[in-house]
């Protein structure tokens, strides 16, 4: 059986487990994490040497770096629409990934400690300020993506749609301003009709 470390406030084990609802595959999610603990204990780090999540452990197949899982999980348990195979297509799909976590956390992870995590009176406005100006640069790139495409990649919910769906909704649930960007809403509205993101992504913050 699949096994997942983390707790399910983290937006790093969300979309993994919205990856495994999709896909239905059967897992035990075990907690870990911050305040919980777990993962700080010796034996995690056998599994894992930074002591991170989410962490999986799949037939005895070790494996961490969250989007490297989805990608993991997907080749070999989704249908080939899920993951394309094409070199073209899936080099595409790295690209949006790697773009969510090396330039879209930059702004979103330190915006959303700021307003959920910090007591508002040592709340830091330039820092919050400038992330959140930030992530409507972001947004706007990828509204204009949108723009002719229902889903990242084309017609259908892939893998590629996975990162990035986590993170719009992180953004459009702080109370930051958000400008009106059609496509990118109207692909938002799309991902809900998913019950796995509902259930797995959409989540109070905290």
């Amino acid at each position: 059986m699949l096994k997942i470390w983390g707790r399910t406030n983290s937006i790093n084990v969300q979309k993994v487990l919205w990856t495994v609802e999709e896909l239905n595959i059967h897992y035990q999610r075990i907690d870990a994490g911050l305040q919980i603990g777990v993962n700080n204990e010796e034996w995690f780090a056998n599994l894992n040497p930074n002591r991170t999540i989410p962490t999986i452990e799949d037939d005895g197949f070790v494996l961490w770096e969250s989007n490297v899982i989805i990608r993991y999980l997907t080749e070999r348990y989704g249908p080939e629409e899920f993951y394309p195979t094409d070199p073209q297509q899936k080099a595409l799909m790295e690209q949006w990934m790697d773009w969510q976590q090396t330039t879209v956390m930059l702004d979103l992870g330190p915006l959303f400690l700021s307003l959920i995590r910090t007591p508002k009176d040592q709340q830091d406005a330039e820092l919050i300020s400038r992330t959140a100006e930030n992530m409507e640069q972001h947004m706007a790139i990828l509204d204009g993506h949108l723009r002719d495409k229902d889903y990242l990649l084309g017609p259908k919910l892939t893998a590629t749609d996975i990162p990035v769906g986590a993170v719009v909704y992180r953004w459009y649930a702080l109370d930051v301003p958000h400008p009106e960007f059609p496509a990118l809403k109207d692909w938002y509205k799309r991902l809900q009709t998913s019950s796995a993101y509902r259930e797995q992504i959409m989540k109070p913050l905290s």
